[in-house]
């Protein structure tokens, strides 16, 4: 199998995905809560998933899928298709522009091509192993902050009270040690925004494979450290990225806030 043919579909699907939820967002739409009050999934999201899967699978019908409303289905290709179709629905429901959707193929257990589409700023993200990453076709790369005082990072926080008080306390601690943070309300977004140089680095706990697959990967093929605490592979646990100028303070700041736990 060739990773071009793999970018291709993931590609196509992504823009299909962005477009219908682009156009054809209702006035007033219905969401449903899932692990608390505040984490919520539209009729919008599940539409995009089905679009996704019907087109992936259409065309490539032995491969796997991991979708983040939809579960996971088996497959005998090799190929996995982890799936994001609203990362940021919050932002979505209120009509905010910071929604994203997630398109990763991993082959064999390993991410391989990673796609997110931007749809309200009509941004295209693409990254493949070991051949760059970029933005509407443009390679793109990390900045090269020198200092971590003068750093702008991005995080976001969890949708349990417990979590977030705990997230709060760590952004309370960081906030003197930086530039200033952001707080976008999409992880994928925050991940590419690193990997073009709009942001020089980010944290967060709580991620799911459907939210870090994709935009982890162009953070990484942008030249991006992607990791968790103490040299631990970035997860759900936590993860950190920026670029090596950097990455290595923003770690150590972390470290003693055990930003990992609650």
């Amino acid at each position: 199998m060739k990773l071009a043919d793999l970018r291709e579909l993931a590609e196509a699907g992504a823009r299909s995905a962005g477009e219908l939820l682009l156009g054809g967002r209702p006035e007033t739409l219905t969401f449903e809560t899932k692990t608390t009050p505040t984490d919520v999934v539209t009729e919008m999201d599940k539409a995009a998933e089905r679009l996704l899967v019907e087109h992936l699978l259409g065309a490539r019908p032995d491969d796997a899928v991991l979708a983040e409303e939809g579960g996971a289905t088996q497959g005998t290709s090799g190929v996995r298709w982890v799936l994001d179709p609203i990362d940021g629905t919050v932002n979505y429901l209120y009509g905010l522009p910071g929604w994203a959707v997630c398109v990763a193929a991993e082959v064999d257990g390993v991410v391989e091509v990673g796609v997110v589409a931007h749809p309200a700023m009509d941004e295209l993200y693409v990254g493949v192993r070991g051949e760059g990453a970029w933005c509407n076709g443009v390679p793109i790369a990390v900045g090269e902050p020198t200092e971590l005082a003068q750093a702008l990072i991005g995080t976001g926080f969890g949708y349990a009270v417990d979590r977030r008080t705990t997230q709060v306390a760590v952004l309370t601690s960081m906030l003197p040690q930086v530039r200033d943070i952001r707080r976008m309300g999409s992880a994928a977004l925050d991940l590419c925004a690193v990997a073009a140089g709009r942001l020089d680095g980010y944290y967060e706990r709580g991620l799911q494979p459907w939210d870090l697959a994709a935009a982890g990967l162009i953070a990484q093929e942008a030249g991006a450290v992607v990791a968790g605490l103490h040299g631990a592979p970035a997860g759900e646990d936590l993860v950190i990225a920026a670029p090596p100028t950097i990455f290595e303070a923003l770690h150590d700041a972390l470290a003693p806030l055990k930003p990992n736990e609650g």
